[in-house]
């Protein structure tokens, strides 16, 4: 006390000053509970169960299916890639025109026929129907878009067409990027 009048602070407000304190401080204790009370009532029912060890099995089960689904992400990538190898090589542009190849038959009953790959490599399947001569069936060779050989106007009427057509492309670099292994 005599710390106080020394300095000539009255000890009334000193008193009143720690009381108001000690109020807030209460305040905040109680704050504080309500808050970890709420807090503890969400936790239990997020533990709900054999004391949280459903949720562990839950959580443990969901990885294992993580696993297992990129597992199936890979081979399905490695088929696709397989597959892709395989397409190159089939014929998937065609070219189809119909004419008539002599005066004296109508109806457009000669065709040529054009298949190609990806890469543009295939063949010219020219058919001539005549009613006097029967029928007469030509293959001409494609490579990378090319006949190396003279082509008559539907012929190459048709090779144009087959190239104009949109195949599927190999996948390559950042079209075909790899699954990424996630890291848990």
């Amino acid at each position: 006390m005599e710390l106080f009048n020394y300095v000539g602070i009255d000890v009334g407000y000193v008193v009143l000053g720690l009381a108001a304190f000690s109020l807030i401080l209460f305040i905040l204790l109680l704050v504080t509970m309500i808050k970890n009370a709420k807090l503890k009532k969400k936790y239990m029912t997020f533990m709900d169960g054999e004391n949280g060890k459903n949720l562990e099995k839950a959580i443990l089960d969901k990885f294992a299916a993580i696993d297992t689904l990129q597992v199936n992400v890979e081979d399905i990538y490695k088929q696709l890639l397989s597959i892709n190898a395989q397409l190159i090589t089939a014929y998937q542009k065609i070219g189809l025109v119909k004419y008539d190849a002599f005066k004296e038959i109508g109806g457009k009953l000669s065709f040529v026929l054009v298949l190609l790959t990806a890469e543009d490599d295939g063949f010219i399947l020219n058919s001539m129907h005549s009613t006097k001569e029967g029928c007469y069936t030509y293959a001409k060779e494609v490579v990378k878009g090319e006949a190396f050989v003279i082509l008559s106007e539907e012929e190459h009427q048709a090779l144009e067409e087959a190239k104009a057509n949109v195949s599927l492309k190999r996948l390559s670099g950042a079209e075909a990027e790899k699954p990424k292994n996630r890291k848990r």
